[in-house]
């Protein structure tokens, strides 16, 4: 049974991801296991982020892994958004750009155990695209019975003990 994967961004083109052509000097390198996730995610929630190809260069400048993980979800058409650049040196900064600016980022696994609970208990966790997570229920700053946004969940401290109220 071949399942509809739904496309949620705006394209300029459909095109068989077998046919886009990857840029050859492209540093950033995806492992299987990164492409295999990210084909389950595409399952799961259809395609979000379009594959960025300059028509000048014909190759891809954004989106090498989603390529992968579209021939490996078995997508015959993915979005592709046309976008030129300015000189090679710019075309080379984005393409690296791209992938090493995330790595600026720090997910905050703490904030993520406090609210995957809310997501029901048929959840895969492997749809949060993190790899080896898993819910800890030790953390320190887990309560599931805390909402951060309701200050009548909040803990309360006893003033003259500093035990929980």
């Amino acid at each position: 049974m071949k399942t509809k994967i739904s496309i949620h961004c705006l394209y300029d083109a459909l095109v068989d991801p077998k046919l886009i052509k990857d840029y050859q000097n492209n540093p950033n390198k995806h492992g299987n296991d990164q492409i295999e996730r990210l084909a389950d995610i595409y399952k799961y929630q259809g395609i979000r982020h379009p594959i960025i190809v300059d028509p000048d260069r014909g190759v891809i400048a954004a989106g090498h892994g989603r390529k992968l993980a579209a021939i490996k979800a078995g997508i015959k058409q993915f979005p592709v958004v046309y976008q030129k650049f300015d000189s090679d040196e710019q075309f080379y900064a984005f393409v690296v750009s791209d992938n090493a600016i995330s790595l600026w980022a720090e997910l905050d696994l703490g904030s993520i155990n406090k609210r995957v609970l809310d997501l029901g208990p048929n959840f895969n966790l492997d749809d949060l695209g993190i790899k080896n997570y898993t819910l800890d229920l030790n953390d320190k700053d887990f309560d599931p019975n805390l909402d951060d946004d309701d200050p009548s969940k909040k803990k309360k401290e006893c003033p003259h003990c500093g035990g929980s109220l």
